[in-house]
């Protein structure tokens, strides 16, 4: 049984999007990012730390882990394990967010982390390992913690993004996926999907073929930045009366 769980070769029932265990997932993410927004103004400074510290432990542990897991597992590899992926560059970032409290971080894990981590919660990229296959509970642990980790640092933390944010993270986000273009370029991988879509069915189909489908991801990646900013504009406008 405990090898079943850690098998390349899972047998035991594959990935179902938006079956019964992909949507009680997606209900424990928002049901602990509820939880924080109602207790945002309780949280004591002992509270907060270990609250820091513990979304620290645990992102790590799951990126590890699943680097771990395809070494062991002899399916490591330069092509596809580099820390380039969206969730990867968040999941090495945002515990430096939890430790240092940077706004600089910050600004970059708020926009990028909860667009990157939402699409893979909503289409992951599981193929047959569902529940309770090690994959499938690192998958969403991590992704759930990327999202539950930006919402602590936002009403707990009360951190915020500003308009200068919306340029400086574009720009940012744009030249990493120019230097990952290159990267794939010379390796062979496909980090950013900036050669071909995903395998599995993925929000991406909906885009179109290559590569009109990366101008719509730019396009949609821009308007899902400044709808992420909205709340922040509406309330200070709020406020400024």
């Amino acid at each position: 049984m405990i090898s079943e769980f850690f098998d390349l070769d899972y047998s035991s029932g594959p990935f179902v999007l938006f079956g019964w265990d992909h949507l009680v997932a997606l209900g424990i993410v928002a049901t602990l990012c509820l939880i924080i927004f109602i207790l945002r103004d309780r949280w004591t400074d002992q509270g907060k730390t270990i609250t820091r510290w513990a979304l620290f432990i645990l992102i790590y542990l799951c990126e590890g882990s699943w680097q771990l897991w395809m070494w062991m597992i002899g399916s490591w590899s330069i092509q596809g394990m580099l820390p380039l992926w969206l969730c990867s560059v968040t999941s090495w970032t945002i515990p430096l967010l939890l430790i240092f409290r940077s706004r600089v971080y910050y600004e970059w894990v708020y926009f990028m982390g909860i667009i990157g981590a939402s699409m893979a919660l909503l289409t992951p990229d599981l193929m047959q390992y569902g529940f309770p296959h090690f994959r499938f509970i690192e998958f969403f642990v991590l992704h759930g913690a990327i999202i539950v980790a930006i919402m602590y640092m936002t009403f707990v933390e009360r951190f915020r993004p500003t308009w200068c944010s919306l340029p400086k993270v574009i720009l940012i986000t744009n030249l990493f996926w120019v230097f990952c273009a290159w990267v794939n370029n010379q390796i062979g991988s496909n980090y950013l999907y900036t050669r071909g879509k995903l395998p599995t069915p993925s929000l991406l189909d909906v885009l179109g073929p290559y590569p009109v489908y990366l101008v719509w991801m730019e396009v949609i990646g821009i308007l899902l930045c400044v709808l992420l900013y909205l709340p922040f504009a509406i309330d200070d406008c709020r406020k400024n009366r």
